[in-house]
């Protein structure tokens, strides 16, 4: 279960140590735009020490490497792989032939140095091209488990000002929640960059989630806990969840086909929410007693 994501620059050694404190599900250690052109060895070195003997039990690694065609590609795969993270987020991802490109220079690393551990890929959609080939890029290989994001150089591509309301990026939004669904994976949004506005980032956050994504990654430990509780099931889901699935059992032990909650018919789209809802309760060491 992944709700949030909290972004790490590579270069910033205070950051990178007290990251699993953050209360983050995931944090993702940046290579790319984070780091000057001039630190990229010295952040790939931090950033891999981290990894090697810091302890992030219960928090997954999850590392922004520099995209397949710049020169510092393969030297981040050399040298994050070997410690086993969760999963690299590939930037600049447009085609599926460059996440196929990437999936292969990982398989000869993880081969060529006998690593059991094969870290998964999340693409982060952040052009045009990107955008429009989403579904392929959702599909294009079994190490892609979700698809990424961002914003920021989006409406750059698109020449157009990112804002508040996040109206210029409502189609990428929809089309990358779409993709990922119809292939499978999960689809994280873009991070809420204004750090001082609570207002904003709840709202945000709920927006996202109504939209579909699994979760949202920020720039702001502030962000962390706001992102966490809007994507939890509340109480009242949980309540009504377990209420489902106990209206399904009376209904079979009685031999009723057809099954009624609240005067309202309970199908397999119900019946799939509350199943997912239960899930991620538990999943968060929620008990059906603590929401009675």
């Amino acid at each position: 279960m992944r709700r949030s994501m909290l972004f790490l620059p590579g270069n910033n050694p205070n950051m990178l140590i007290n990251g699993s404190c953050l209360g983050a599900d995931a944090v993702i250690f940046d290579l790319e735009d984070a780091v000057s052109p001039a630190e990229k060895d010295a952040a790939r070195i931090l950033v891999r020490n981290t990894m090697r003997y810091m302890d992030f039990q219960g928090c997954e690694r999850i590392v922004r490497v520099n995209a397949v065609d710049t020169p510092y590609f393969a030297a981040d795969l050399e040298a994050i792989l070997p410690e086993g993270p969760d999963m690299l987020l590939l930037p600049k991802a447009g085609t599926a032939e460059e996440v196929q490109a990437a999936d292969a220079a990982m398989a000869q690393v993880e081969e060529r140095l006998g690593l059991q551990k094969r870290a998964a890929l999340m693409p982060l959609i952040e052009t045009a091209l990107g955008v429009e080939n989403a579904f392929s890029i959702a599909a294009c290989c079994p190490r892609v488990e979700a698809l990424f994001l961002g914003a920021e150089d989006l409406t750059a591509d698109l020449q157009c000002k990112r804002t508040k309301g996040g109206r210029e990026i409502e189609y990428a939004r929809t089309r990358l929640v779409m993709a990922a669904r119809a292939a499978g994976v999960e689809v994280y949004d873009t991070p809420f960059t204004n750090v001082n506005d609570d207002e904003g980032i709840e709202a945000d956050a709920a927006l996202a989630k109504a939209l579909g994504f699994s979760g949202k990654s920020s720039i702001s430990p502030r962000h962390v806990e706001v992102i966490n509780r809007v994507f939890s099931p509340s109480p009242e889901e949980i309540r009504y969840a377990y209420e489902v699935m106990d209206a399904i059992a009376e209904a079979k032990a009685q031999g009723k086909g057809a099954i009624a909650l609240h005067g309202k018919m309970v199908d397999a789209p119900i019946v799939s929410r509350a199943q997912r809802t239960i899930a991620m309760a538990e999943a968060l060491g929620i008990s059906r007693e603590v929401t009675a």
